[in-house]
């Protein structure tokens, strides 16, 4: 196991309620299942929306389940879905 830090950014941020939290998880698949746990149904809903990107260590992930196991110390960031004008 490891303990990485969560980021949840903008619209995200509002639906959970915090802007980061702790976590110990081994994988990535560990961390939506620990979040799926924790969080209430809106929350949930919001974080495994299909137009949500998460980014391991700043760099983005395009296939959730080709994510190697993590590290102490990594960031997930959840970043909400971009609008532009």
């Amino acid at each position: 196991m490891a303990e990485v830090r969560v980021v949840y950014f903008a619209s995200l941020r509002e639906v959970v309620g915090v802007a980061e939290q702790q976590f110990e998880v081994q994988s990535l698949g560990d961390l939506l299942m620990h979040i799926r746990e924790t969080f209430d149904c809106e929350a949930v809903r919001a974080l495994t929306a299909e137009n949500v990107r998460i980014a391991i260590n700043q760099s983005l992930v395009s296939d959730i389940d080709a994510v190697p196991l993590l590290s102490a110390g990594d960031e997930i960031a959840f970043l909400p879905p971009v609008t532009g004008g």
